[in-house]
């Protein structure tokens, strides 16, 4: 098990002694999602994909998308990243550059660059705009991917190294102070970051994954574990020691039978989708992949509001609610009752749809507090 720096685990050693590492502080959505003081929800978005529609369009697409989340009051806006999408470093700048306090939450996966240049990165959004990222620490769940890049690191390996490659990150971003790391998969020596973050700034750190290894990654590092949900009735306590969040889908409206029919309008079956998923399922290891589809057969019935048709067709990867505003703040509420804090939603295609969500929340957050 890999340790915080200067305590147990790979050499780490500094000139000076810095800072301590920073810790997250929880911070509230400004967006009637906050209760009584021990119910704060940090709630984020996802930005659209470049694979997804016009490319003529994108950029206009990724603005408006932010703008719409800021409005709503997320805190953030999830980017993704793979081998089939543009930089999502890139994408944030827009992101930014649209926006007036919208963090965008970057997925960083270990084998696209250096720690350093994560480091770097966050720096200079800082440095540049005085604007706080988040980073999404993935370990890397599409095998195919993994072995175009030649990288055959086993599935819990991969975890063992996002640990070195975040805590490196952090030291670095925490002090000016020369850093030296001697791990398994990392080693620098007399390495510096300028310019310097200010504390304020200093980025929050989510960490995907469902299974045991990712949550033992996200506590050695100390950041949020971000899991895609079982059905709120299945789903267990968040474990304690580590903020917790999950990633889900909302369908919301007044009318419960409306939210439905908008749901079968937006994600119709589709064989050639189903097919996709299905051959997807063959080259991945990744747990909550597996999870999702399994739940998907036990799920397939019955009046739930908990869905994976989305999923199963492969128009998302994350499962949904749907249902009335009470229904949903319902399931909701049952999360939050487990621990869970931060959600990450799914591309939104209306500013709508992010208002119908946010009045599903604020009956959650209704329900926990009375």
């Amino acid at each position: 098990m890999h340790q915080p720096p200067r305590r147990v685990g790979p050499r780490v050693c500094a000139r000076d002694e810095g800072p301590s590492p920073r810790t997250e502080r929880s911070e509230s959505v400004n967006n009637g999602l906050d209760g009584a003081a021990d119910v704060t929800l940090d709630l984020f978005a996802t930005c659209a994909q470049s694979s997804d529609g016009d490319r003529e369009t994108y950029v206009r697409r990724v603005a408006d998308v932010a703008r719409w989340s800021e409005r709503v009051g997320c805190k953030g806006i999830l980017v993704y990243s793979d081998n089939r999408l543009v930089d999502p470093w890139l994408v944030s700048h827009v992101i930014i550059q649209s926006t007036t306090r919208l963090c965008p939450l970057v997925a960083v996966q270990p084998i696209y660059m250096h720690p350093y240049a994560v480091a770097k990165m966050a720096a200079s959004f800082g440095h540049l705009y005085g604007r706080r990222i988040y980073l999404n620490m993935v370990a890397g769940g599409f095998k195919n991917d993994l072995v175009a890049l030649n990288d055959p690191t086993p599935h819990d390996k991969r975890y063992d190294r996002l640990i070195e490659y975040t805590l490196i990150i952090r030291e670095l971003l925490n002090g000016a102070s020369a850093l030296s790391y001697d791990g398994e998969f990392y080693q620098v020596k007399n390495l510096k970051l300028t310019p310097s973050l200010p504390s304020h700034l200093f980025p929050g750190i989510f960490v995907s994954g469902s299974s045991d290894a990712g949550l033992a990654a996200a506590k050695a590092i100390g950041a949020t574990a971000v899991k895609y949900p079982k059905a709120p009735g299945e789903e267990v306590a968040s474990d304690e020691g580590v903020g917790a969040g999950v990633r889900v889908g909302i369908i919301a409206r007044e009318d419960g039978d409306e939210a439905w029919q908008t749901a079968h309008e937006r994600f119709p079956e589709d064989r050639k989708g189903q097919l996709t998923h299905q051959l997807a399922m063959k080259v991945s290891d990744s747990a909550w992949h597996k999870q999702l589809s399994d739940l998907a057969a036990a799920t397939a019935s019955g009046e739930s509001p908990y869905w994976l048709v989305p999923f199963q067709n492969y128009k998302t990867m994350c499962p949904y609610l749907v249902g009335s505003y009470e229904r949903v703040g319902e399931e909701l509420a049952r999360y939050i009752g487990l621990g869970y804090r931060s959600f990450i939603l799914d591309i939104p295609p209306t500013e709508e749809e992010l208002h119908h969500a946010s009045q599903a929340f604020q009956r959650a957050v209704d329900l926990v507090t009375r």
